[in-house]
């Protein structure tokens, strides 16, 4: 699991949660930070958040669509941006999954497990 949130508090929460659940996690800062540390990580799937500095989820998550080393990964946006064009617009670019903050973190412990199972 790779946990990419730039608020600090959400990124712990979520990394949290998920390690309570057995997932070994990691955490990247920003879109850019994911882009450099997912070959060392290799993660199953990747939490995004949309709103980032440096590199927004939008453009990280096509980065890693576009690249066949990293195409194959699970990808979950996790955004207050719930309008139906962002969700539409995360379709397109082919995520996984979409979570609207504030989420419950059950919902998305199962969207996780959902799409972990579904990559091995």
């Amino acid at each position: 699991m790779l946990v990419v949130d730039d608020d600090e508090v959400i990124r712990q929460l979520i990394a949290v949660n998920l390690q309570l659940e057995g997932f070994e996690v990691f955490t990247a800062v920003d879109g850019q930070d994911c882009l450099e540390r997912v070959g060392e990580v290799a993660p199953d799937v990747i939490t995004l958040d949309v709103m980032m500095p440096r590199l927004d989820g939008w453009v990280t998550a096509g980065r890693l669509r576009e690249d066949p080393g990293t195409r194959h990964i699970r990808v979950v946006m996790i955004t207050a941006r719930a309008q139906e064009h962002d969700v539409r617009r995360g379709h397109e670019i082919g995520v996984d999954a979409y979570v609207t903050k504030p989420f419950d973190p059950n919902q998305l412990i199962q969207t996780v497990r959902k799409l972990a199972a579904v990559s091995r």
